[in-house]
């Protein structure tokens, strides 16, 4: 399976957040959302990602004034993008490399999509169930 083939059976909405909206903002955001990671948006254009990871930081730096603080001023909202057409493994190789949990999936410089490495752990778990329903089908019919 690939990046693509995932986000087709996922259909979740991306959502995004102005790179000038505050860090409370975000959290407030992805805890309406029940999401972990937001893409930070630039005049309609990703410009990199924030996390529950980087808020996190943010008030151990900052302490509870964080919250007011710009997305913008945190130095860790990186850009990591996988294309759509990549594997798994690769995407799983890219997050363990890049220490990130969440990738922007774009196309022709478009975002379509974003995958979290719990996608892909859900996707590897239901395989798994499948392999083993089989296995057990065949062993049954065996005996």
């Amino acid at each position: 399976m690939n990046v693509r083939e995932l986000l087709r059976s996922k259909k979740d909405a991306i959502v995004t957040i102005d790179v000038e909206d505050t860090i409370g903002g975000a959290a407030h955001k992805m805890s309406a959302h029940k999401i972990a990671a937001l893409v930070v948006m630039k005049d309609d254009a990703p410009v990199g990602m924030i996390s529950e990871k980087d808020i996190v930081r943010s008030l151990a730096e900052d302490g509870p004034q964080a919250g007011r603080r710009v997305i913008s001023s945190l130095s860790s909202a990186g850009l990591e993008n996988i294309a759509p057409d990549a594997t798994l493994k690769q995407a799983m190789a890219l997050m363990t490399y890049s220490r990130h949990r969440h990738l922007m999936v774009t196309e022709n410089d478009t975002l379509v999509g974003i995958l979290s490495l719990g996608d892909i752990v859900k996707n590897l778990l239901s395989e798994l169930e499948l392999e083993k329903a089989v296995l057990q089908d065949i062993y049954i019919a065996a005996h």
